[in-house]
């Protein structure tokens, strides 16, 4: 009886570690069996994108996201670095939102008068040619780019407070509205101060006439912008089925953030204010190619039979 009592414990235990181990193994068929139905759903919502008639329109629309010519943190800092004080740059802000709304008074407009494909055609041309003043500003008197900056290892700029180079620090002043950056080093932020790597040279950069160009450029943009945007939105609920509708808009989303994840990591690879003019050519071309998809979707389109409705 006693040998009986001291192995059955031990059967336990051991059936009891059997169980557990196949339940171990029955979970990984589980999570690779769900890994592959979320890959297989992924796979056919690109491929439901894919088949729509509007795919070079959407393409076009996230290639757009693509830029560092808008009001978003990079541009601000760069602003900051050009002598612009933060109370001029809000109000230039509100100036772009005003734009903005300039470009969906004149969507409405343009498709009652030249219908909804052709007001993308004019949208995309309006919002090419004043981006054009962007493209001057980078040649343009005041404008920092320096080529030579591309040849020089950014390992000792944004590698820290050990690189060979000797910064200098500035208490922010709360409330000022004088500029930020007293000269056009690189910048780095801490909880209270800003950092360069250079002593400070002036508070006035040499000429205003590039950061002027920029600005205008990318306010008077925005309403070319906002225009085509809402263009390619409509054209989006009109033109695919209401069953294929979410799954293609979520695909849209997708693509449009990761054409924004790619413009940061752009700045990532081109942090100093002598590459701004570099990524704003960039950004220009990756502008012109996705309104290049649209001209081709109009072309296409134009080109079809019209049929009686």
């Amino acid at each position: 009886m006693e040998g009986k009592t001291s192995a059955s414990p031990a059967a336990a235990i051991s059936e009891e570690s059997t169980s557990l181990h196949l339940q171990e193994i029955s979970r990984i068929p589980v999570c690779l069996h769900r890994l592959r139905g979320l890959l297989s759903t992924c796979r056919e919502g690109w491929r439901a994108y894919y088949r729509q008639p509007i795919f070079l329109v959407g393409l076009g629309l996230a290639f757009l996201y693509t830029t560092v010519l808008g009001f978003d943190c990079i541009t601000t800092g760069y602003a900051y670095t050009q002598g612009i004080s933060g109370s001029l740059l809000s109000i230039l802000m509100g100036v772009s939102a005003v734009a903005g709304l300039l470009g969906t008074v004149l969507f409405t407009k343009l498709r009652k008068a030249c219908g909804l494909v052709n007001t993308g055609v004019i949208s995309s041309v309006l919002h090419l040619v004043c981006l054009l003043l962007c493209l001057c500003s980078v040649f343009a008197p005041g404008s920092p780019m320096d080529l030579s900056m591309l040849n020089m290892g950014n390992a000792s700029d944004v590698g820290g407070m050990t690189g060979g180079h000797q910064r200098h620090g500035y208490p922010l002043r709360g409330g000022s509205n004088q500029p930020l950056l007293p000269d056009r080093s690189s910048i780095h932020w801490t909880n209270n101060t800003v950092l360069f790597e250079n002593a400070p040279a002036g508070t006035e950069p040499e000429s205003y006439v590039s950061i002027i160009l920029l600005f205008l450029g990318v306010i008077t943009a925005r309403v070319g912008l906002w225009s085509f945007d809402l263009t390619v939105t409509q054209l989006l609920q009109e033109t695919i089925c209401e069953s294929e509708r979410g799954v293609v808009n979520g695909v849209q989303s997708s693509m449009n953030y990761l054409m924004d994840l790619l413009h940061f990591i752009m700045v990532i690879s081109a942090p100093q204010p002598q590459h701004f003019g570099i990524l704003v050519i960039i950004s220009i071309l990756f502008i012109f190619t996705g309104h290049t998809m649209y001209f081709l979707y109009a072309r296409k389109v134009k080109r079809k039979p019209r049929t009686n409705t």
